[in-house]
C-alpha cells in the first residue's frame, strides 16, 4: 500500500510475480497544502520470505515547479544565523547572551546551538550523541588552513588558561586554531549564559576569553578557556557577533531549534547596551543545498532559530532584519571576580 503522509490517501496496488525492472503505476494523489509531504510504503502481506526491492519512486507533476526537494548531496539540516546588529561605531569589549534548548528537539544528535560567535572564534553548547553534551569556546587562527600543523609559528593560537575538566586542543576541517569543550549534561527548557572577552590587545595580537553560567550552580561563572591570537586583525574589539543552528551530522530528518536572548555588549568604557535586532542567513541554496525547513523570529524578548526535520517550511529569507522586545536591564556581572 502506498499513502501521502497526514493526507492519509491509500492506494493498494498487487505487484505481479517476477517483475523485475518494471514501472508499476500507484495512482494519483491530491496535495492539498503547500508543504513538506511524504510517501510511505506498507505492505499488506507477502507470499515468499520477502517484499519486492523498490528501487526508485517517480512523482510526475504538472509542472516542474510544483515539486520542490533536495537534490543535493547533503543529508544535514541547513544551519541558520543570526548576526546581531551592533548600534553606530561601539567598540566590544565584552558579549554576553543566553541560550534556551526547547524539549521537543531533546533527542535530536548532532546539534550545535552556538551563541557567541565572532570573526575569530565561538562557543555555544552542542548535543553530541545520545549520552554526551558539551559547552564549546574555540578561536580561529587567521591563517587559511584546514590543517592545524600547517599554522606557522607567528599565526598559532596559544592556550593561556582553561577550567576545571575542560578539554583543550587544536581543531581543524573548518579553518583551523584552538578548541576547548566541557563535557556537561545541560538540560532542555533550561537558560544557560554565555559570555566571551577581549582581555587584552598589544601589537599583532589579542586575547579571548570564554565563560558559561549554569543554573545547576545559581549562575556562578566558570572559565572554558582563555587564548592569544597572534597575527590578529582584531584593533579594538569584536567584530561580527552571531549565533547559529547547525546539524553537524546526516540526520537532517531530525529538527533542531533554540531560543536566543538577553544580547548585550559591554564597551571599554564600561557602557552596556542591548542588541534587540539580528540579521537572518542559512546555508540552503537553491543551487547547492535544496531544503525550505528553515526559520527564525522573535517570541517576546527572545530570538529563536529552527531547521531540519521537514517540520515547517521557512518563514523569513536570507538578509530579512528580526526584532526582539528588548529587556531593557543588562546583566549584573562582578568582573572583579574573573
Amino acid at each position: 500500500m502506498i499513502s501521502l503522509d497526514e493526507s492519509n490517501q491509500w492506494h493498494e496496488i498487487k505487484i505481479p510475480p517476477h517483475s523485475l525492472d518494471t514501472n508499476i503505476p500507484v495512482g494519483k494523489f491530491f496535495i492539498p497544502t503547500a508543504a513538506y509531504h511524504y510517501i510511505k510504503v506498507s505492505g499488506v502481506d507477502k507470499i515468499s520470505k520477502a517484499y519486492p526491492e523498490i528501487e526508485s519512486i517517480q512523482i510526475d507533476a504538472i509542472t516542474t515547479n510544483e515539486i520542490k526537494y533536495n537534490k543535493s548531496v547533503y543529508l544535514s539540516a541547513p544551519s541558520t544565523h543570526l548576526s546581531y546588529v551592533v548600534p553606530g561605531d561601539s567598540v566590544v569589549k565584552w558579549f554576553y547572551t543566553e541560550v534556551l534548548v526547547p524539549k521537543e528537539v531533546e533527542n535530536s544528535i548532532h546539534a550545535y546551538y552556538e551563541t557567541n560567535g565572532f570573526h575569530s572564534g565561538y562557543g555555544g553548547i552542542q548535543i553530541n550523541n545520545e549520552k554526551e553534551r558539551r559547552f564549546i569556546f574555540s578561536v580561529w587562527s587567521l591563517y587559511k588552513t584546514d590543517n592545524p600543523k600547517e599554522i606557522p609559528t607567528d599565526y598559532t593560537v596559544n592556550l593561556k588558561a582553561k577550567g576545571d575538566q575542560v578539554s583543550t586542543g587544536e581543531f581543524g576541517n573548518e579553518g583551523s586554531g584552538g578548541h576547548s569543550h566541557l563535557v556537561f549534561p545541560w538540560k532542555v527548557n533550561q537558560t544557560y549564559r554565555f559570555l566571551t572577552g577581549i582581555t587584552s590587545i598589544a601589537g599583532d595580537s589579542a586575547t579571548y576569553i570564554g565563560y558559561y553560567a549554569a543554573p545547576e550552580d545559581n549562575y556562578t561563572w566558570h572559565i572554558l578557556s582563555k587564548w592569544t591570537q597572534n597575527n590578529t586583525d582584531t584593533k579594538t574589539g569584536f567584530k561580527h557577533l552571531y549565533s547559529f543552528v547547525e546539524n553537524f551530522g546526516n540526520n537532517g530528518d531530525d529538527y533542531f531549534k533554540a531560543y536566543y536572548g538577553n544580547q548585550w555588549i559591554l564597551t571599554p568604557s564600561g557602557n552596556w547596551i542591548e542588541l534587540g535586532q539580528a540579521k537572518f542567513s542559512t546555508t540552503a541554496n537553491p543551487r547547492k543545498h535544496q531544503r525550505y525547513d528553515y526559520g527564525a523570529g522573535a517570541e517576546g524578548n527572545l530570538f529563536y532559530m529552527y531547521s531540519g526535520g521537514f517540520k515547517h517550511l521557512k518563514n523569513v529569507d536570507a538578509g530579512d532584519i528580526v526584532t526582539r522586545r528588548l529587556n531593557g536591564k543588562h546583566p549584573i556581572i562582578d568582573f572583579s571576580k574573573f
